[in-house]
């Protein structure tokens, strides 16, 4: 679709409503299913993935706040063709390593309106027109194109603004390295005036008080990392055990789910992901799997 739109082609967008469905059906069988899918994005396929990742975060969103069966369908469909603008901007541009000039960043900043240029002409509804077209705008009015406040924002476009920051934070492109989970969190709870506060707080309860990717502290005084969401606390998800901070040392993997009624472990903290950089947490997050 990317491919096509970038060689000014008109796009399709019938084939994608059984992906959207997909996807749902995904998260309804397992929450933490697209979130593992979006670990594996990279700087080749990224506006790929993050729109794939979006797509599900919406979704996840979506049912928290108590959207119906058709409204998920379009928000998660919303959350794929929300960068779809970013197919005309110039990949040295999209990709550049180093800050924007003035220039750089007036030609990023046209994407939303291309994009709803692109979905306008592609029959696409409003409301996924409106979702492209003002993903970028802040509650406080001090967002692009069109400064728009508060409730003046559609719900679609104010849930997209959450969705789309928290991936792109998350993140780690060839010029930034991502934040773990728990410090995106903290952090946009920390800008006051970005998001709908509301949604945001939906959001955190969504995904949880330690997201999945997050490292923690255990009162073992082991380091692990979440996995999946608990299911009967926010604060007892499901962990990959993998170093001893007695010991010092990395320590064989071990499953623990901190909400098994038989668990007597429990998280104390978050780490911070800058002091275990060294280690292959891809590897741990393969424990299940393997």
């Amino acid at each position: 679709m990317f491919n096509e739109a970038r060689l000014g082609n008109s796009i399709d967008l019938s084939y994608m409503i059984d992906l959207v469905d997909e996807i749902s059906g995904s998260i309804e069988r397992e929450p933490s299913a697209l979130l593992s899918v979006a670990r594996l994005k990279n700087h080749d396929d990224y506006t790929y993935l993050h729109s794939m990742a979006v797509c599900g975060l919406m979704i996840s969103l979506g049912r928290k706040v108590g959207l119906n069966a058709q409204q998920l369908r379009r928000v998660g469909m919303g959350g794929l063709l929300h960068d779809v603008g970013k197919a005309a901007v110039p990949l040295d541009i999209l990709n550049k390593p180093g800050k924007l000039t003035e220039e750089e960043l007036t030609v990023m900043r046209q994407h939303p309106i291309v994009g709803a240029q692109i979905l306008m002409e592609a029959g696409a509804g409003h409301d996924l027109l409106d979702i492209a077209l003002h993903h970028h705008e802040k509650f406080d009015g001090s967002g692009y194109p069109h400064g728009l406040k508060g409730e003046e924002i559609t719900l679609f476009s104010r849930m997209a603004a959450v969705c789309d920051v928290y991936d792109a934070l998350t993140s780690t492109r060839p010029y930034r390295k991502g934040w773990t989970p728990a410090e995106a969190m903290h952090n946009m709870l920390g800008w006051r005036g970005h998001f709908d506060s509301q949604l945001l707080h939906s959001f955190v309860r969504t995904i949880g008080i330690y997201p999945v990717g997050s490292l923690v502290r255990l009162a073992s005084g082991r380091v692990a990392l979440v996995v999946k969401a608990g299911e009967t606390s926010l604060l007892r998800p499901q962990v990959h055990v993998f170093w001893s901070l007695h010991a010092q040392r990395e320590i064989k993997p071990e499953i623990v789910n901190l909400g098994d009624s038989f668990c007597t472990d429990s998280i104390v903290g978050a780490e911070d992901s800058n002091l275990w950089v060294n280690v292959d947490l891809n590897r741990i997050w393969a424990l299940e799997a393997a």
